[in-house]
C-alpha cells in the first residue's frame, strides 16, 4: 500500500508540509509506504480547458511543462492521497488549486481514474478560512467518487511562522489521528 501526500504551499518544509509528516508518520508505523511531494519552487499553471485529455485519454494533461503530469501519475499508482495546503485569502493555494484542477479533469477524461482510493486533506491556517479551504479540496475528492476519513476534528493546523503547528497541540492530535484512521480504512479496503 502506498499514500502520496502533495504539499501545494509556496513554502517548502513549512507548516503544511510539518502536518502532513506528522499524518505520513502515523501510516508508516502501519506498514504503509509514503511520499510526499513539493510543489513549492515549481510554477504550476491552472487548467487551459483545452479538453485535450478527453481527445487523448493518456492519463495526463496536454500541458507537460510542470510537474502536475508526475504528481497525477503517482496519484494513480497510490492506493491513498493526502492533498495539503495553506490558507490564502480564506481559500487553497494557487498551486494546490491548479492541481485539483488539471487532475480532476484527466481523471473525469478517464473513467474516473481515482474512484474507490481514499483521501484527506489537510490545512495549514494562521486564523480564519481554513474549512472553505478543508472543503475545496474536499470537493474534489467527492467529484471523484473517493473515500474520505474522518479524524478528531478537522484536519486544521494553527500557526503562522514556519514550526507554529506543532504548538498547536490538538492540531497534531487531529493529524494523527487522520493517519490512524486512514490506515485502517486503507487495510480493510485493500482486504476487500
Amino acid at each position: 500500500m502506498k499514500v502520496i501526500a502533495i504539499n501545494g504551499s509556496a513554502r517548502k518544509d513549512g507548516n503544511t508540509a510539518i502536518l502532513l509528516r506528522h499524518v505520513l508518520s502515523e501510516l508508516e508505523k502501519e506498514g504503509i509506504s509514503t511520499e510526499l511531494i513539493q510543489l513549492s519552487g515549481h510554477a504550476v499553471r491552472g487548467c487551459a480547458a483545452c479538453r485535450v485529455c478527453f481527445e487523448r485519454k493518456n492519463k495526463r494533461c496536454s500541458n507537460d511543462k510542470d510537474i502536475v503530469n508526475d504528481c497525477i501519475a503517482k496519484m494513480i499508482d497510490a492506493d491513498g492521497i493526502l492533498l495539503g495546503s495553506p490558507v490564502y485569502f480564506a481559500d487553497l493555494s494557487s498551486e494546490m488549486k491548479a492541481l485539483i484542477d488539471r487532475a480532476g479533469f484527466v481523471a473525469k477524461a478517464n473513467g474516473d481514474m481515482f474512484k474507490r482510493k481514499v483521501g484527506a486533506a489537510v490545512v495549514a491556517v494562521r486564523r480564519a478560512g481554513a474549512i472553505h479551504a478543508f472543503d475545496s479540496i474536499n470537493h474534489f475528492f467527492f467529484i471523484n467518487e473517493m473515500v474520505v476519513p474522518g479524524s478528531s476534528y478537522w484536519n486544521i493546523g494553527v500557526g503562522r511562522e514556519k514550526g507554529d503547528v506543532e504548538s498547536d497541540a490538538e492540531g497534531v492530535q487531529t493529524m494523527k489521528t487522520l493517519g490512524q484512521n486512514m490506515a485502517w480504512l486503507l487495510k480493510r479496503m485493500i482486504r476487500e
